[in-house]
C-alpha cells in the first residue's frame, strides 16, 4: 500500500511539471496526503485533517521502558513497520526536494508528514544496540484482524534487529530517510536537521557494522507482508521484545 501511493505522489509531481494532461493533479497530491494523515499513530494534532481518526496506540513501547509512540500504521491490520515508514519518507522527501516548488499549498502538508515519520524513526533508533524495526504481530493483533486503532488495547510486540540479530537492509534505509529528510529540514529548522543527519551517519555505521539481511533474524514476524525476497525458516529464534 505504502509503495503504490508513494510512486503515485512522485508520478504525479513529475507529470504535472511536464504538462502531460490537464487533469487536476493537485487535487490528487492533496488526497494522496491526505492519506499519511489518516494512517497516523499516536496523539494527534490540532491540525489533524481528517477528523474522524482519532489518538491511538498511546503506549507502543511502555512495556519495554522505550517510547514508541507516534509513526504510521503500514495499512489497516495497524502494524508499525520501521521499514515500510522509512522507504516512504525517502519517497516522500526526495518528492519535496525535487518537486517542491510546484507543490504550492500542499508542500507545508507534505513537510509535516516527513516530520511524522522521521520523529518516529529518531525514537525507533534511540536505544544503543537496538533499532526497533516493527510494532505489532501480524499473526496475532495484525494481518488477521482488522480494527480501528484507537481500538487497540494492551501491550503490543515489539520486534529489533541488533549486533546479535542484524538487519542492515532496515536499518540502511532508516539511515536513507533520515538523511534525506535531513536536507528537507536544512533551511527551516537547521537544528532538527542537523540531528537527523547525525542520527543517519550513526544507524548506517551500524548497518554497515552488523550486516545481514533482516528476514534471516524476524522472518517469521515480519515476512511474506513485510518482505520482498523469499525466505527460509531460520535456524535461531527470532527476538522479540515485550
Amino acid at each position: 500500500m505504502w509503495r503504490l501511493l508513494l510512486i503515485l505522489v512522485f508520478g504525479l509531481l513529475v507529470r504535472s511539471t511536464h504538462g502531460v494532461a490537464p487533469s487536476d493533479y493537485g487535487d490528487a497530491l492533496s488526497k494522496s496526503l491526505l492519506f499519511f494523515e489518516a494512517q497516523r499513530s499516536g496523539k494527534l494534532p490540532q491540525s489533524q485533517r481528517v477528523k474522524w481518526r482519532q489518538d491511538s496506540s498511546l503506549r507502543d513501547g511502555f512495556q519495554s521502558h522505550v517510547d514508541l509512540v507516534g509513526g504510521y500504521y503500514s495499512g489497516g491490520d495497524n502494524l508499525k513497520s520501521s521499514f515500510e515508514m522509512a522507504y516512504s519518507i525517502t519517497m516522500l522527501s526526495w518528492s519535496v526536494l525535487e518537486f517542491g516548488s510546484y507543490m504550492e499549498l500542499e508542500l507545508q502538508y507534505a513537510k509535516d508528514a516527513i516530520r511524522w515519520g522521521t520523529d518516529f524513526l529518531l525514537k525507533a533508533t534511540n536505544s544503543f544496540g537496538y533499532v526497533y524495526i516493527q510494532v505489532g504481530n501480524q499473526n496475532h493483533s495484525g494481518q488477521n484482524c482488522w480494527q480501528r486503532p484507537e481500538d487497540l488495547d494492551g501491550p503490543r510486540q515489539l520486534y529489533v534487529v541488533s549486533k546479535q540479530s542484524p538487519g542492515s537492509d532496515v536499518t540502511a534505509e532508516i539511515a536513507s530517510a533520515l538523511a534525506a529528510s535531513s536536507m528537507v529540514f536544512k533551511h527551516i529548522d537547521p537544528a532538527y536537521s542537523a540531528k537527523l543527519l547525525e542520527r543517519s551517519e550513526k544507524i548506517f555505521q551500524f548497518a554497515d557494522e552488523n550486516r545481514g539481511p533482516y528476514i534471516i533474524s524476524l522472518g517469521p514476524w515480519v515476512c511474506p507482508f513485510g518482505c520482498s525476497a523469499e525466505y527460509e525458516e531460520p535456524v535461531e529464534e527470532a527476538k522479540g521484545i515485550g
